[in-house]
């Protein structure tokens, strides 16, 4: 079968010769069909992720056909196109213990910590595996990616009427809005690229800015009539965009920090106890998130469809890296096609 690797930052390879996985008893054999392109993928292939190691076979957003499985208590048959929890928990830390899987203390994402899918076939536990209810196999290979901003979006708590700022209009942020929108908030998008403000607004967002070109403490100020958002999901993982976040928030507002980051943040923290601010992180993404999401997007209620930049097929996945990792400015969710 064919395997894409990223042997080292910037070298991608297209193994044509590797053996195929055995199934092994509870897991359902997978054959993939689409695979997305997603951040921490990009990361590795720059050498900038958090959790980068090499080599490594990426990814993490996918459909697939069920090639094999054992009968079940989860509905997986032979045949059905499918996708996944990439989130690997341990099952025994505090976390776990709680039922806080998402969050693991020792968790492994598919991709990241451990190798992806990004290969003809692999197993998955069968537990993994959610029927993607004859979903478009292209979309159900959003879902994974939706599943991030919609959990930050139910951590946040957004209603109907909040006014939410969600900066960094990439395909989390971009997401983000359609999750937001949808639980009826007034959405501002903050970016330094037109391209993607142009983008979230096709997909809803009520007004943009563009933190390059224009004063964001001034337009935050006007958009909010001086009041602040009640939400500001940082999609970033800058300290530039966190500290965005903290100073655009109202008093009693909530902030939550979606993006990764490296780099460390010294600002005058005592604004989080002045404001009474409510500071979260937002990990991963659970089951109930992929359930619900399938069922959303089955029945036309978020086009997740409009984030899809362009689509290669696996034999180019190089071109497919490289030229996302040169045209971030022009380029959204790229997908790479197996079938």
């Amino acid at each position: 079968m064919k395997q894409v690797v990223i042997q080292e930052p910037e070298s991608v390879l297209l193994k044509t010769d590797v053996q195929m996985p055995e199934r092994k008893p509870g897991e359902a054999l997978l054959k993939i069909m689409y695979g997305g392109i997603c951040g921490s993928d990009l990361g590795t292939y720059r050498g900038t992720f958090l959790y980068s190691s090499y080599p490594r076979i990426p990814g993490h957003e996918f459909s697939a056909v069920v090639i094999d499985v054992d009968e079940n208590a989860y509905g997986i048959e032979k045949g059905m196109v499918v996708t996944g929890n990439p989130y690997y928990n341990c099952g025994k830390c505090y976390s776990c213990e709680r039922g806080f899987v998402n969050c693991c203390e020792h968790n492994e994402t598919l991709g990241a910590q451990r190798d992806g899918v990004f290969q003809q076939y692999f197993s998955m536990p069968v537990e993994r595996v959610y029927d993607g209810k004859h979903l478009d196999a292209r979309k159900l290979a959003l879902i994974e990616p939706f599943c991030i901003s919609y959990h930050a979006v139910k951590r946040a708590g957004v209603r109907e009427g909040n006014k939410v700022l969600v900066v960094g209009a990439g395909t989390i942020g971009a997401l983000a809005v359609l999750a937001a929108k949808g639980q009826g908030a007034e959405v501002t998008v903050s970016d330094l690229i037109d391209m993607r403000l142009t983008k979230v607004k096709e997909l809803g967002a009520d007004h943009v800015i563009n933190s390059k070109s224009e004063d964001f403490d001034a337009r935050v100020k006007e958009l909010t009539g001086g009041k602040g958002f009640d939400v500001c999901l940082e999609c970033v993982g800058l300290p530039m965009t966190y500290q965005n976040c903290i100073n655009a928030a109202a008093f009693m507002g909530t902030v939550v920090v979606v993006g990764i980051g490296k780099t460390s943040l010294d600002f005058k923290y005592s604004i989080i106890q002045t404001k009474e601010l409510n500071v979260l992180g937002s990990r991963n993404a659970l089951k109930e998130d992929f359930i619900e999401l399938i069922d959303k997007v089955k029945d036309g209620v978020f086009p997740v469809e409009k984030i899809i930049s362009a689509e290669y097929p696996v034999d180019q996945a190089d071109v497919a890296f490289k030229t996302l990792a040169e045209n971030q400015d022009k380029l959204l969710k790229v997908l790479v096609n197996f079938a």
